[in-house]
């Protein structure tokens, strides 16, 4: 590769960083000046688990081929993960749970084919 995709690429990163910056330290530095509104604030409540749903679920549930996945492991470990943190209301175990049911229906689904 010539200097002129690295140039193109470090430009890249470098405008995105500063886009990035601008976007997230804007509110901090002049959010004082323009206050939310509760049905605004009420709403960005939300924003997180909005957020954590859109990274999870398509990975829950994958369509291959424009069809939904029969069985999917991970949707059932991802179901063990609720029941363990129903039980316990524990992040670790939570996080320990979900990768144990995870690594044994993998494992036994290994097993089987």
């Amino acid at each position: 590769m010539g200097t002129g995709f690295d140039t193109y690429l470090l430009g890249a990163i470098v405008l995105l960083t500063v886009c990035s910056i601008l976007t997230r330290c804007t509110y901090l530095l002049f959010g004082d000046r323009f206050p939310l509104s509760e049905s605004v604030r009420s709403a960005l409540r939300f924003a997180p688990v909005a957020a954590l749903a859109a990274i999870v679920v398509p990975e829950l549930f994958p369509l291959e081929g424009g069809s939904a996945v029969v069985f999917n492991p991970r949707a059932l470990a991802a179901l063990a993960a609720v029941l363990m943190f129903w039980r316990t209301r524990s992040t670790l175990s939570v996080i320990l749970g979900g990768m144990v049911a995870f690594w044994l229906i993998d494992g036994l689904l290994g097993m089987v084919a």
